[in-house]
């Protein structure tokens, strides 16, 4: 089992920016993918960025490229989403997902993960 805990959300202005980790405890010796997801009030969870073990190839949806940044410290057990010129429309729970994999594979639906965390809210105020 893989425990996944977020922090880091909160409330910004529109333009601001933040960043949240997600900190991975548990049985932590296989090679995992990880994801950042998001979701907003009354919408279905969405992908927002994902990374493979390695941290190669990171896949960012088409509206958030540029803007959001994954990254990886495995030494640590850390995933972060850097998150700069926030919108209103980027508020919503923010989760971090876990999945075991090889090396180098990155996914980016939904139900490839199984191991969840319990989210973290992103407020951007206008």
């Amino acid at each position: 089992q893989v425990q996944l805990v977020e922090s880091g959300g909160g409330l910004v202005q529109a333009g601001g920016s933040l960043r949240l980790s997600c900190a991975v405890s548990g049985r932590t010796t296989s090679t995992y993918a990880m994801a950042w997801f998001r979701q907003a009030p009354g919408k279905e969870r969405e992908i927002v960025a994902a990374i493979s073990w390695s941290g190669s190839n990171p896949y960012y949806a088409d509206s958030l490229k540029g803007r959001f940044t994954i990254s990886r410290y495995n030494a640590k057990n850390m995933l972060y989403l850097q998150m700069n010129s926030l919108k209103p429309e980027d508020t919503a729970v923010y989760y971090c997902a876990a999945r075991e994999s090889g090396a180098y594979n990155v996914y980016s639906k939904l139900n490839d993960y199984n191991y969840w965390g319990q989210g973290t809210q992103v407020t951007v105020s206008s």
